[in-house]
């Protein structure tokens, strides 16, 4: 079975909201429009530092009482993280042995992160490393890929997936940007396949042409679909607002 924290998503679809700016306050924001799940970006709230990063999870988790995704998100794949790559990779594994191996100032393992996501296209030792931290904690794994200017082939997105995998995703993320219809549908039968072999993904088409993926995707498979807390503000082209994607799901089920 697939969880992130108490949450288990065999039996539904999580919607996770994208906190990119003021943590606690929308967080809280986040909480009150049902969100499940809340991904702490760090790149995009500018946190550098291990003491400010372990303080806005506990925070956060103290505030919203919601699980946590931890995400430092490099450049090359649509993030924002200024500085050396050693340190990106630093800070996300420092985050999960802090909880780990320490338990003074009341931090613990239920304060920290909850998941974690490390993209697919980072170096297999940096990777590795992540990966490894989070699996000593009992953590969820997500290996993320992203493109933001086309949709591979079928086949090669199922290979992007299958990677994942074997670098040792519990849930494996896709996320693309389609130029037609066929794209979308691509990405949608990708998801059922993956499903029906019985493996968990995040399957995303980005921009106006996939943005209803982010409702239709969960019932093709895809056991995340990420939305916005302020519209005027979004992590990638085509988020809806977490209430909107919640409102739109309980009327398909």
């Amino acid at each position: 079975m697939i969880h992130i924290g108490q949450l288990d998503l065999e039996k539904k679809a999580a919607v996770v909201a994208v906190i990119l700016e003021k943590p606690l306050e929308t967080s809280r924001k986040a909480a009150k429009m049902g969100a499940d799940l809340l991904e702490i970006r760090l790149d995009l709230l500018g946190i550098r530092d291990l003491e400010t990063a372990v303080e806005t999870i506990r925070k956060v988790k103290s505030e919203t009482g919601l699980p946590v995704i931890l995400t430092n998100r490099s450049i090359k794949e649509g993030g924002k993280w200024e500085g050396r790559e050693d340190d990106r990779i630093e800070l996300l594994t420092n985050l999960f042995f802090t909880n780990l191996i320490s338990l003074k100032d009341g931090i613990s393992l239920k304060d920290g992160p909850d998941a974690v996501d490390i993209e697919l296209s980072a170096g297999r030792e940096a990777r590795d490393q992540v990966i490894k931290a989070a699996k000593a904690c009992g953590k969820t794994v997500i290996v993320s890929s992203h493109d933001f200017s086309k949709t591979p082939v079928f086949q090669e997105m199922k290979t992007i997936l299958e990677e994942a995998f074997l670098a040792g995703a519990d849930i494996a993320k896709l996320a693309v940007m389609p130029q037609s219809r066929r794209d979308v549908l691509d990405l949608l039968r990708v998801a059922l396949d993956a499903r029906e072999a019985g493996n968990a993904v995040c399957t995303i088409a980005m921009g106006k042409l996939g943005k209803h993926t982010r409702v239709i995707a969960p019932f093709y498979g895809s056991v995340l679909t990420y939305a916005a807390v302020d519209s005027e503000v979004s992590a990638a082209p085509g988020q809806f607002q977490v209430d909107e994607i919640k409102k739109i799901l309980e009327l398909l089920e």
